[in-house]
């Protein structure tokens, strides 16, 4: 693929490019603590880290903490915000409940 290509793609894609961006700092910044015969689970961590970041994917609390020391001081910008089912149900009682009330 030729370097135009690749330019034209990331800038039609900016949003994969960021990820790509920050999957890639997580794996630099611990490739150095996995043996070479377990670098398969940090790239599956890094995965997960991603999926949680950019896709909202929900895991164990140990392994968010776990991934949380991972990628201490990796900045993300405009990473989306997600809401869990809870916090969204809390929100429509709230409202009903403050509309009841007016």
């Amino acid at each position: 693929m030729a370097q135009v290509e690749v330019e034209e793609i990331i800038e039609q894609n900016k949003h994969l490019a960021t990820l790509v961006d920050a999957r890639r700092e997580f794996l630099f910044r611990n490739i150095n603590d996995f043996e070479d015969s377990h670098i398969d689970q940090l790239l599956a961590l890094s995965m997960v880290w991603a999926n949680n970041v950019f896709l909202g994917c929900r895991y164990s609390p140990d392994l968010l903490e776990r991934m949380k020391e991972m990628a201490e001081g990796i900045v993300v910008e405009d990473a989306p915000v997600f809401k869990t089912r809870d916090e969204i149900m809390k929100n429509q009682v709230s409202s009903i409940s403050y509309q009841n009330n007016s």
